[in-house]
């Protein structure tokens, strides 16, 4: 019964969510469930943060491999949850933003997180060039087709590239490198995105039909 009472109510809320985009005066309902689960959205932050706290405090505890970094995961997130709810430093008082411009909790995001993510990205710039390196090898038809292509771009995107076919006229602009790079990227690559996203649009369909009429249930955890 502990798993029948899930799959009913998963099956009574999804297919009163599918049946409300169709039925026009069913929209306002559609919005009151949407407000239901932001609500619970709401929960899920107190045991995302609950969970947290609860792997990384037992891994400190047992002393387990990279555990000197689990204090630096506590301790900031106990910082950063003290300063946005009581609103430390913020010139506004405990009314205003925690986001207003001068708080100290933007301060933190501004000073630590915003440098990180940019370091971040500078290091995946090494990995990029090396997985390009590695696939843009012309092995056969395909790679020598993605590497003219990826080539293409790369020289259209820089001076270089207009100075390259600037002898080609105006009636013949096509074949310029910048106006290729443009047409790779709107028609094959844009046609290839299109195609992914109905792919991954009907990836969605059928899981949440499985989802609603019970047929995947790995949500509900391991049966015993």
């Amino acid at each position: 019964m502990r798993r029948q009472i899930p799959l009913i109510i998963t099956f009574f809320i999804g297919t009163l969510l599918v049946v409300s985009v169709f039925i026009p005066p069913m929209e306002s309902l559609k919005e009151t469930f949407t407000l239901y689960f932001d609500i619970i959205a709401v929960f899920a932050f107190f045991l995302g943060g609950g969970n947290l706290l609860r792997v990384h405090l037992t891994k400190l505890s047992r002393r387990k491999q990279d555990w000197v970094y689990s204090i630096v995961t506590v301790v900031g997130f106990a910082v950063v949850l003290v300063i946005g709810l009581l609103k430390l430093g913020n010139p506004g008082g405990i009314t205003a933003s925690p986001t207003a411009e001068g708080s100290l909790f933007q301060t933190l995001f501004n000073s630590i997180l915003v440098p990180l993510g940019s370091t971040m990205y500078a290091l995946l710039a090494f990995f990029v060039a090396s997985a390009s390196y590695r696939a843009f090898r012309a092995k056969n038809r395909e790679a020598t087709i993605l590497l003219i292509a990826a080539f293409v771009i790369l020289l259209g995107r820089t001076p270089f590239g207009m100075m390259l076919t600037s002898w080609i006229p105006e009636s013949f602009s096509i074949l310029q490198i910048p106006s290729l790079a443009v047409w790779i990227m709107n028609s094959p690559n844009l046609a290839g995105q299109r195609a992914i996203m109905i792919g991954i649009g009907l990836g969605v369909v059928s899981m949440s039909i499985r989802i609603i009429l019970g047929i995947e249930r790995t949500y509900l955890g391991e049966e015993k």
